[in-house]
This record gives C-alpha cells, structure tokens and sequence, in this order.
C-alpha cells in the first residue's frame, strides 16, 4: 500500500467509516501534520518526529500517540485495551472523538514545544 486511501479501501464499510472518521479527527487537529504509511498503517508526522499512527483490525482500531500522548492521557484511555503504546478502539463502540482529539493536540503542541 502507498496511500491512506489504498489503505482504508481494504476494510468493509463500516470499519473504512471510522479509519476516515479518524483520519479526519487527526487531520483537523494537526493540519500541518504530514500523512504516509510506515509500518504498515496510516502514520502522520510533524516536524518531521512522529505524531500519530492509526490502524484497522478486525474488532478495534488501534491509536499510537507515542509514550508521551498515551501517558498523559492514562486515566482517559484506562477504559480502553491498551499494549505498549497502543490502545484499542473496539469496533462496535463509538469513537472516543473529544479524547482523539484532545491526544493529537497535546501531541501537536509537544512537537512544537518540545520542552513544555
């Protein structure tokens, strides 16, 4: 795959309905933000350093926000399945919006104030 779009096309409609909703979350909260794949899935830069990755499986997306957006957000993602720098988002539940939303700006804002 080279693109997003190529992508999200491999899912079924709805799991490609909420790879776009997030992929559009993260976009409009990081506008400047660099979309490619790397390691297999949707993965935006700023800065040229890492922001956030996304991927689809078969019951969850899966969010990487690196170690420092999922630390700060650990209460808020607590409710959530969580690996090494991942948390799942079931398939069968809504998207957690505000919380993608608040992980990619506080995410946007290390990037651009590294030492904050």
């Amino acid at each position: 795959m080279q693109t997003v779009d190529e992508y999200i096309a491999q899912f079924p409609p709805e799991t490609r309905e909420k790879l776009n909703r997030m992929r559009k979350l993260i976009l409009d909260n990081a506008p400047n933000a660099i979309e490619s794949i790397s390691y297999g899935m949707p993965a935006y830069k700023l800065n040229k350093k890492p922001l956030v990755y996304f991927g689809g499986f078969s019951k969850h997306i899966g969010f990487y926000a690196t170690p420092t957006g999922h630390e700060r957000f650990k209460k808020e993602l607590s409710h959530y399945k969580q690996g090494k720098g991942s948390v799942q988002f079931p398939l069968d539940q809504a998207l957690p919006e505000k919380l993608i939303m608040d992980i990619v700006r506080f995410r946007v804002n290390m990037s651009l104030n590294p030492k904050t």
